[in-house]
């Protein structure tokens, strides 16, 4: 998938979905490479119409929407000039604040993955959690975002990861966490292997009819 090209042929909703069955989900790059093309050519002030125009296309926002992202991310910067904004200032959006993931987020969407994130790399991120923002856009981030070893997979410590995550070590025994992991493993492990691809973990996600509304930053 060579990104930018697919992108400016492709609409951007259908190029995240035809992505999603043809390649392994830790490979879809597509709106980050799109965003990236852009952000060359960027200067650290406000947006041009052109460049509003190609963010509108890469993205699932309208320009109103995007110039809001953009001044949310500039508030974050500590200095004017900067073009990055720092992990610990991304993680003071108070829309992120109570979620468990928030490090995982940022990181996964950071292009280092230090979990500083460049505008684009912002945008990118409230672009796929927004609520237009379609299913399988989502559940293949949410897949990245529970792969804490970043192999492509979710193994069993992938899931105890992710149980400690949502409930606490302080609600759960690392005894409790582990029987979690091994039943999602024998409902969803179809293939026997001990992990869940993302062909598994999207069948999860078929079944749980709220994962859309629960998969949202709202601004």
């Amino acid at each position: 998938l060579s990104g930018y090209t697919f992108a400016k042929t492709t609409p951007a909703h259908l190029a995240h979905r035809t992505s999603q069955t043809q390649q392994e989900p830790e490979k879809v790059g597509f709106q980050h490479q799109c965003l990236h093309h852009i952000a060359m050519g960027q200067s650290n002030s406000a947006l041009s119409n052109e460049e509003l125009e190609e963010y509108e296309y890469c993205t699932f926002f309208n320009r109103k929407e995007i110039l809001l992202v953009h001044q949310r991310f500039s508030q974050l910067k500590m200095h004017a000039g900067e073009d990055m904004v720092a992990l610990k200032n991304v993680l003071k959006l108070p829309e992120i604040t109570n979620n468990p993931f928030r490090e995982r987020i940022c990181k996964v969407f950071s292009q280092d993955e230090s979990g500083d994130l460049s505008f684009e790399d912002f945008l990118d991120m409230m672009s796929v959690f927004s609520e237009n923002a379609t299913r399988d856009v989502k559940a293949s981030y949410a897949f990245r975002i529970y792969d804490f070893d970043g192999d492509g997979y979710l193994g069993r410590d992938d899931l105890i990861d992710t149980v400690r995550a949502l409930c606490g070590e302080e609600n759960l025994t690392n005894d409790e966490m582990s029987q979690v992991a091994d039943k999602i493993l024998n409902e969803a492990d179809l293939d026997g292997d001990g992990r869940l691809s993302y062909v598994e973990f999207d069948n999860v996600i078929a079944r749980a009819p709220d994962f859309i509304s629960t998969f949202r930053i709202r601004m």
